[in-house]
Protein backbone atom coordinates (compact mmCIF):
# COMPACT_ATOMS: atom_id res chain seq x y z
CA UNK A 1 0.00 0.00 0.00
CA UNK A 2 1.05 3.60 -0.51
CA UNK A 3 3.02 4.87 2.48
CA UNK A 4 1.01 8.08 2.70
CA UNK A 5 1.88 8.51 6.37
CA UNK A 6 5.43 9.44 5.41
CA UNK A 7 4.07 12.75 4.16
CA UNK A 8 3.26 13.62 7.79
CA UNK A 9 6.92 13.54 8.86
CA UNK A 10 7.93 17.03 9.91
CA UNK A 11 11.26 18.41 8.76
CA UNK A 12 13.62 19.04 11.62
CA UNK A 13 17.13 18.34 12.82
CA UNK A 14 17.65 15.14 10.83
CA UNK A 15 18.08 14.39 7.13
CA UNK A 16 15.39 12.21 5.50
CA UNK A 17 16.01 9.66 2.76
CA UNK A 18 14.36 6.47 1.51
CA UNK A 19 15.80 3.17 0.34
CA UNK A 20 14.12 0.03 -0.97
CA UNK A 21 15.14 -3.52 -1.82
CA UNK A 22 12.19 -5.64 -2.92
CA UNK A 23 9.70 -5.80 0.02
CA UNK A 24 11.93 -3.75 2.32
CA UNK A 25 11.00 -0.08 1.88
CA UNK A 26 12.64 2.11 4.52
CA UNK A 27 12.37 5.75 5.49
CA UNK A 28 15.52 6.74 7.37
CA UNK A 29 16.32 9.89 9.30
CA UNK A 30 19.94 10.46 10.28
CA UNK A 31 22.36 13.29 11.03
CA UNK A 32 23.49 13.27 7.40
CA UNK A 33 22.54 11.59 4.16
CA UNK A 34 23.67 7.98 4.48
CA UNK A 35 21.67 6.53 1.62
CA UNK A 36 24.57 4.67 0.05
CA UNK A 37 25.69 3.19 3.37
CA UNK A 38 22.12 2.28 4.32
CA UNK A 39 21.48 0.50 1.05
CA UNK A 40 24.62 -1.57 1.49
CA UNK A 41 23.55 -2.58 5.02
CA UNK A 42 20.01 -3.41 3.92
CA UNK A 43 21.22 -5.62 1.08
CA UNK A 44 23.53 -7.51 3.44
CA UNK A 45 20.81 -8.06 6.06
CA UNK A 46 18.35 -9.27 3.44
CA UNK A 47 21.00 -11.55 1.93
CA UNK A 48 21.48 -13.27 5.30
CA UNK A 49 17.74 -13.83 5.74
CA UNK A 50 17.17 -14.96 2.14
CA UNK A 51 20.13 -17.37 2.17
CA UNK A 52 18.91 -18.96 5.37
CA UNK A 53 15.39 -19.38 3.95
CA UNK A 54 16.92 -21.23 0.99
CA UNK A 55 18.42 -23.69 3.49
CA UNK A 56 15.26 -24.00 5.60
CA UNK A 57 11.99 -22.79 4.09
CA UNK A 58 10.15 -23.63 7.33
CA UNK A 59 11.54 -20.37 8.73
CA UNK A 60 9.52 -18.50 6.10
CA UNK A 61 6.34 -20.57 6.27
CA UNK A 62 5.71 -21.45 9.90
CA UNK A 63 3.29 -19.46 12.06
CA UNK A 64 4.51 -21.25 15.18
CA UNK A 65 7.56 -20.72 17.44
CA UNK A 66 10.69 -21.84 15.61
CA UNK A 67 14.13 -23.12 16.62
CA UNK A 68 16.89 -22.22 14.14
CA UNK A 69 19.61 -24.43 12.72
CA UNK A 70 23.03 -24.30 14.48
CA UNK A 71 24.57 -22.40 11.56
CA UNK A 72 21.90 -19.66 11.51
CA UNK A 73 23.24 -16.06 11.41
CA UNK A 74 22.60 -13.69 14.30
CA UNK A 75 19.56 -11.97 12.81
CA UNK A 76 17.85 -15.34 12.29
CA UNK A 77 18.64 -16.42 15.86
CA UNK A 78 17.27 -13.15 17.24
CA UNK A 79 14.10 -13.33 15.16
CA UNK A 80 13.53 -16.89 16.32
CA UNK A 81 14.22 -16.06 19.97
CA UNK A 82 11.97 -13.00 20.13
CA UNK A 83 9.13 -14.58 18.16
CA UNK A 84 9.19 -17.58 20.52
CA UNK A 85 8.59 -15.20 23.42
CA UNK A 86 5.53 -13.89 21.62
CA UNK A 87 4.46 -17.38 20.49
CA UNK A 88 4.35 -16.56 16.78
CA UNK A 89 6.37 -17.54 13.73
CA UNK A 90 9.72 -15.81 13.15
CA UNK A 91 8.65 -13.85 10.05
CA UNK A 92 6.25 -11.90 12.28
CA UNK A 93 9.35 -10.03 13.40
CA UNK A 94 11.07 -9.45 10.05
CA UNK A 95 10.17 -5.77 9.54
CA UNK A 96 11.30 -4.84 13.04
CA UNK A 97 14.44 -6.94 12.66
CA UNK A 98 15.50 -5.19 9.46
CA UNK A 99 14.74 -1.76 10.93
CA UNK A 100 16.80 -2.56 14.03
CA UNK A 101 19.79 -4.06 12.23
CA UNK A 102 19.98 -1.19 9.76
CA UNK A 103 19.51 1.35 12.57
CA UNK A 104 22.19 -0.13 14.81
CA UNK A 105 24.73 -0.25 12.00
CA UNK A 106 23.98 3.35 11.01
CA UNK A 107 24.27 4.50 14.63
CA UNK A 108 28.00 3.80 14.39
CA UNK A 109 28.30 6.78 12.03
CA UNK A 110 25.18 8.77 13.02
CA UNK A 111 24.54 8.98 16.79
CA UNK A 112 20.88 9.78 16.05
CA UNK A 113 18.96 7.58 13.67
CA UNK A 114 15.33 6.67 13.01
CA UNK A 115 14.42 3.79 10.71
CA UNK A 116 10.80 3.17 9.68
CA UNK A 117 9.96 -0.04 7.85
CA UNK A 118 6.28 -0.42 6.97
CA UNK A 119 5.16 1.35 10.14
CA UNK A 120 7.65 -0.44 12.38
CA UNK A 121 10.25 1.89 13.88
CA UNK A 122 13.67 1.64 15.49
CA UNK A 123 15.20 4.82 16.86
CA UNK A 124 18.13 6.20 18.79
CA UNK A 125 17.77 9.87 19.72
CA UNK A 126 19.31 12.64 21.80
CA UNK A 127 16.06 14.61 21.93
CA UNK A 128 12.35 14.01 22.36
CA UNK A 129 10.56 12.48 19.40
CA UNK A 130 6.83 12.26 18.71
CA UNK A 131 5.28 9.29 16.94
CA UNK A 132 1.77 9.61 15.52
CA UNK A 133 -0.36 6.47 15.49
CA UNK A 134 -2.49 5.94 12.38
CA UNK A 135 -5.57 3.79 13.07
CA UNK A 136 -7.75 4.44 10.03
CA UNK A 137 -10.53 5.37 12.46
CA UNK A 138 -11.79 8.96 11.90
CA UNK A 139 -12.44 9.27 15.64
CA UNK A 140 -8.78 8.61 16.35
CA UNK A 141 -6.78 11.07 14.27
CA UNK A 142 -4.50 12.49 16.91
CA UNK A 143 -2.90 9.82 19.06
CA UNK A 144 0.74 10.71 19.63
CA UNK A 145 3.41 8.83 21.59
CA UNK A 146 6.16 10.86 23.21
CA UNK A 147 9.59 9.21 23.27
CA UNK A 148 12.26 10.58 25.59
CA UNK A 149 15.94 10.23 24.63
CA UNK A 150 16.75 8.15 27.71
CA UNK A 151 14.19 5.56 26.53
CA UNK A 152 16.18 4.86 23.37
CA UNK A 153 17.31 2.67 21.68
CA UNK A 154 13.65 1.81 21.22
CA UNK A 155 11.47 -0.22 18.93
CA UNK A 156 7.90 0.97 18.28
CA UNK A 157 5.96 -1.53 16.18
CA UNK A 158 2.34 -1.66 15.07
CA UNK A 159 0.00 -4.40 13.94
CA UNK A 160 -3.47 -3.84 12.51
CA UNK A 161 -6.25 -6.16 11.44
CA UNK A 162 -7.61 -3.49 9.10
CA UNK A 163 -4.63 -1.63 7.61
CA UNK A 164 -1.62 -2.85 5.65
CA UNK A 165 -0.60 -6.13 4.01
CA UNK A 166 0.86 -7.97 7.01
CA UNK A 167 -0.90 -11.12 8.17
CA UNK A 168 -3.15 -10.65 11.22
CA UNK A 169 -5.90 -12.88 12.56
CA UNK A 170 -7.40 -10.03 14.58
CA UNK A 171 -9.54 -7.00 13.89
CA UNK A 172 -7.80 -4.22 15.79
CA UNK A 173 -7.48 -0.65 14.54
CA UNK A 174 -3.95 -0.77 15.91
CA UNK A 175 -1.81 -2.59 18.43
CA UNK A 176 1.34 -0.64 19.28
CA UNK A 177 4.18 -2.24 21.25
CA UNK A 178 7.28 -0.60 22.75
CA UNK A 179 10.43 -2.55 23.54
CA UNK A 180 14.15 -1.90 23.49
CA UNK A 181 14.14 -4.65 20.85
CA UNK A 182 12.26 -3.75 17.66
CA UNK A 183 12.41 -7.45 16.80
CA UNK A 184 10.44 -8.34 19.92
CA UNK A 185 8.09 -5.37 19.51
CA UNK A 186 7.18 -6.48 15.99
CA UNK A 187 6.55 -10.11 16.97
CA UNK A 188 4.57 -9.08 20.05
CA UNK A 189 2.41 -6.61 18.11
CA UNK A 190 1.37 -9.46 15.79
CA UNK A 191 0.76 -11.84 18.68
CA UNK A 192 -1.34 -9.37 20.65
CA UNK A 193 -3.19 -8.19 17.54
CA UNK A 194 -4.20 -11.77 16.74
CA UNK A 195 -6.12 -11.80 20.02
CA UNK A 196 -8.20 -8.68 19.38
CA UNK A 197 -11.46 -9.19 17.49
CA UNK A 198 -13.69 -6.73 19.36
CA UNK A 199 -13.53 -4.26 22.24
CA UNK A 200 -14.35 -7.10 24.65
CA UNK A 201 -10.91 -8.59 23.91
CA UNK A 202 -8.88 -5.54 24.93
CA UNK A 203 -8.44 -6.50 28.59
CA UNK A 204 -7.22 -10.02 27.86
CA UNK A 205 -4.94 -8.80 25.06
CA UNK A 206 -3.36 -6.25 27.40
CA UNK A 207 -2.85 -8.88 30.09
CA UNK A 208 -1.32 -11.27 27.56
CA UNK A 209 1.05 -8.65 26.18
CA UNK A 210 2.12 -7.40 29.60
CA UNK A 211 3.50 -10.87 30.40
CA UNK A 212 5.85 -10.99 27.41
CA UNK A 213 9.36 -10.49 28.78
CA UNK A 214 10.99 -7.38 27.31
CA UNK A 215 7.82 -5.43 26.48
CA UNK A 216 7.87 -2.05 28.21
CA UNK A 217 4.61 -0.55 26.95
CA UNK A 218 1.66 -1.27 24.73
CA UNK A 219 -1.51 0.27 23.34
CA UNK A 220 -4.51 -1.64 21.98
CA UNK A 221 -7.18 0.18 19.94
CA UNK A 222 -10.35 -1.34 18.51
CA UNK A 223 -13.80 0.05 17.72
CA UNK A 224 -12.94 3.47 19.18
CA UNK A 225 -11.88 1.95 22.50
CA UNK A 226 -8.39 1.53 23.86
CA UNK A 227 -6.31 0.02 26.63
CA UNK A 228 -2.83 1.05 27.73
CA UNK A 229 -0.17 -0.72 29.76
CA UNK A 230 3.37 0.08 30.85
CA UNK A 231 5.78 2.89 30.03
CA UNK A 232 4.00 4.56 27.16
CA UNK A 233 3.09 8.24 27.22
CA UNK A 234 0.24 9.49 25.04
CA UNK A 235 0.50 13.18 24.34
CA UNK A 236 -3.11 13.64 23.23
CA UNK A 237 -6.33 11.76 22.56
CA UNK A 238 -9.41 12.62 20.58
CA UNK A 239 -12.52 13.52 22.54
CA UNK A 240 -15.18 10.88 22.95
CA UNK A 241 -12.81 7.91 23.06
CA UNK A 242 -13.53 5.60 25.96
CA UNK A 243 -10.68 3.97 27.81
CA UNK A 244 -11.29 0.30 28.64
CA UNK A 245 -10.40 -0.38 32.27
CA UNK A 246 -8.16 -3.29 33.20
CA UNK A 247 -6.16 -4.40 36.22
Amino acid sequence: MEKFYRKWVEKGDLVDFEIAVYESDLLIRAEKNLKEESLKILKEVRREVENYIKEDSLFLRTLKPYFPKPYAPKIIREMAKMSRRAKVGPMASVAGAIAEYVGKELSKISPQVIVENGGDIFLISKKERFIKVFTGNPKLKNIIIRVKPEETPLGICTSSGKIGHSLSFGNSDAVVVLSHSAILADAAATSIGNRVISKEDIKEAILWGSKIKGIIGLLVIVEGNFGIWGEIELLSLEKGVRKVAYS
